[in-house]
């Protein structure tokens, strides 16, 4: 049944509504300051008359009475307060605030010294800038309002809540890190975190939390902070003990996970080791609030993913894998029931809205939760399984464990599809389990639904994982293969993106290796020599190395090596003298050479060698480099070119006789690299034979 107001019951709201800003222009300053405490007490838990007061325009006369400096203190305060309740409306009602000033307005009521009015400034602007919807960067285009915002630390316990919460939000890049940091974040904050007040340790806690992510400067000078004659560390280890409050140990927790991934604190520390990870731990148990095993979870993630040693150490504390099967639980019949009585709760509470409202918005709760926990199940299984061989195959057999991930591939929320095939990924690292899990479930299915259409992000980890896919040993290979990927892949070559770039050419290179001639001609025609030729240009010297490793791999086996070159010698061989003469890394020349050294081991395409005498001196530079890689390659090169096993060797020893070429290899066969001078070796025995 669909509830809705009466005309006569509409209009009661918006008079009653209109006479509440028509008090605001009353001449008497004592009926305005009541008018705003009476606002005050309307306004309180109620949305509608919030919403009525904003369009009515009560928001520009409430900023106008907050700024005037003929107002009492006591009615800018209750201004203050007024539009702090209006803020904690809905979306809309901040985007109004924001969009009449307000942020501007408060942040000069802050140089009032009336301590009353101030602190009712500050609870206003934490409330608006803890929206998602607020420009955080208005707290930094004044360049004089964090230093005035530190000198308010001092005033109050409320002073200090307040601010601490507002750089807590309004913190979100690198540049907001330094500003906060250069402006003496770090020394003014500190004390707070042995306040007699839980909120103001809370916000000090969370404060330093923003400021240590990912940023090795805060984190060094942190891991030296002194509070109260301790180190933060062990305030911080002190924080994580189970007696006090969850939320304190789990941002306790990540503020030191932060501290470690940027460096300042080692993996194996024991304030890591023995604290942190189990503190983690703990937080990811099914008796936890759902919140807390997401955060918990997506922090234990974060922290052990560079570390083998973490990731072993957590796979085997309190049952963790088998644990976060029960993320994929939600909702369960006893959340079903949880979520009766909120319904029932809600209900009996808001009388003005449609009972099908609250029962979308109860599903929309369940799905948002449903979502964040697979979400944070899946980053938490990825960094677990990404090295250790033991912990993949705990993971794959944990309950229905390859079916959730494949589901978790179609999901409808971005975020659950992206931590899915991120699991997927780090799973496929693993020969066994290509041969076994992923060929029995046939994940590439919905890995190729998922290259079809997606935002970078998943495109840059579903191709990723496809390159693993098509490793020579993966059962998957051939199906994907006859799925028509060549096209899709070459098109992942022209993305903008270097990533995309890069797994494009990847997959293609893992595709050739040792594939069949009609694989490797359909790679060719499907790039085309135009593209090929823009990558051995790309200015990423991954998508160059795949490029070259591509190549090497096409031009394998005589047939295929001499088949290719009738058809693209000419370009292929202006792309590596391109490459030698331009200013490349050793690692870059040296798979140049090697793609060389092959076409000089096809029948026919050998020539396309000897007959370009500039290539030839090329090669003779090489084999005097003072690299020895370059010299090997080189000597492969030539090695292949003079095999008297061929038709034509003769000539062509001849002719690398008379370039010099054998008083080289005779040299080399001295080197004190034994590859090189083995190779140099069996180069002039076909001389000799």
């Amino acid at each position: 049944m669909q509830l809705c107001l009466s005309p006569p019951l509409r209009w009661f709201i918006t008079a009653t509504s209109r006479h509440y800003v028509d008090r605001l222009f009353d001449p008497d300053p004592q009926k305005v300051l009541q008018g705003v405490i009476d606002m005050k007490n309307a306004v309180i838990g109620n949305n509608k008359q919030k919403a009525n007061l904003i369009v009515l325009g009560a928001v520009p006369r409430l900023l106008y009475l907050l700024q005037q400096s003929s107002s009492s203190a006591e009615l800018r305060a209750e201004c203050a307060v007024v539009l702090g309740s209006l803020a904690m409306g809905t979306e809309n009602n901040i985007k109004s605030l924001v969009d009449c000033h307000i942020i501007p307005a408060l942040l000069q009521g802050l140089l009032c010294l009336d301590l009353v009015f101030i602190e009712a400034c500050l609870r206003c602007l934490r409330t608006v800038f803890v929206s998602s919807v607020t420009p955080v960067q208005l707290l930094y285009t004044d360049h004089t309002v964090i230093p005035h915002l530190m000198s308010l630390l001092s005033r109050s316990q409320r002073t200090q809540e307040y601010v601490t919460q507002i750089f807590s939000h309004c913190c979100k890049t690198p540049e907001h890190q330094t500003v906060l940091f250069n402006h003496g974040a770090i020394q003014n904050i500190a004390p707070l975190l042995t306040s007699l007040s839980y909120k103001v340790r809370m916000q000090a806690l969370k404060c330093f939390s923003v400021l240590a992510y990912e940023n090795t400067q805060v984190s060094m000078t942190l891991v030296n902070v002194l509070v109260d004659g301790e180190l933060l560390c062990q305030v911080l280890v002190q924080m994580m003990q189970r007696d006090k409050p969850i939320e304190m140990q789990l941002t306790a927790a990540k503020c030191l996970t932060y501290m470690c991934r940027a460096g300042a604190i080692g993996t194996d520390d024991n304030c890591i080791v023995l604290k942190t990870l189990p503190c983690l731990v703990r937080m990811c148990s099914k008796d936890r609030l759902l919140e807390e095993r997401v955060e918990g979870a997506e922090t234990l993630a974060y922290l052990i993913e560079p570390d083998v040693e973490l990731q072993r150490i957590a796979s085997v504390t309190d049952h963790l894998v088998a644990m976060l099967a029960d993320y994929f639980k939600y909702p369960s019949s006893v959340s079903a029931i949880t979520d009766i009585k909120r319904v029932r709760r809600a209900r009996a509470r808001a009388r003005t809205h449609s009972w099908d409202r609250l029962i979308y918005s109860l599903l929309d709760h369940d799905l948002k939760h449903a979502h964040e926990l697979r979400q944070a199940a899946f980053k938490l299984y990825a960094s677990l399984g990404s090295n250790d061989e033991d912990v993949r195959k705990k993971i794959t057999e944990t309950e229905n464990m390859m079916d959730r991930i494949v589901s978790g591939l179609s999901e409808s929320s971005i975020k659950v599809r992206l931590a899915a095939v991120r699991c997927l990924h780090s799973l496929s690292r693993s020969v066994q389990q290509l041969r076994t899990s992923f060929h029995d479930h046939a994940v590439w299915k919905p890995l190729m639904k998922l290259l079809q259409n997606a935002p970078d992000e998943v495109l840059i980890m579903a191709s990723s994982t496809l390159c693993n896919l098509l490793l020579e040993f993966s059962p998957s290979k051939e199906p994907i293969l006859e799925s028509g990927v060549i096209e899709l892949l070459c098109s992942l070559t022209q993305s903008d993106s270097p990533a995309l770039r890069v797994n494009g050419i990847w997959a293609l290179m893992n595709m050739a290796f040792q594939a069949d001639q009609k694989v490797k001609v359909e790679i060719m025609r499907a790039l085309g020599t135009e593209q090929l030729f823009r990558l051995f240009s790309d200015p990423d010297t991954n998508v160059l190395m795949k490029t070259l490793g591509l190549l090497r791999n096409l031009l394998s086996t005589r047939p295929h090596i001499d088949q290719i070159m009738s058809s693209h010698g000419k370009q292929i061989m202006q792309a590596v003298t391109l490459i030698l003469e331009g200013e490349h890394s050793i690692e870059v020349k040296e798979q140049t050479l090697c793609i060389l050294a092959n076409i000089a081991d096809g029948n026919t395409a050998k020539e396309l060698i000897m007959t370009n005498d500039d290539m030839l001196q090329k090669v003779k530079y090489y084999m005097g480099h003072s690299n020895v890689k370059l010299q090997l390659a080189a000597t492969f090169c030539i090695s292949n070119l003079v095999w008297n096993e061929e038709n034509g060797s003769q000539e062509r020893q001849d002719k690398l006789r008379e370039m010099g070429f054998v008083d080289i290899l005779h040299k080399l066969t001295q080197a004190s690299d034994s590859n090189l001078s083995d190779r140099a070796k069996t180069a002039m025995q076909q001389y000799l034979a």
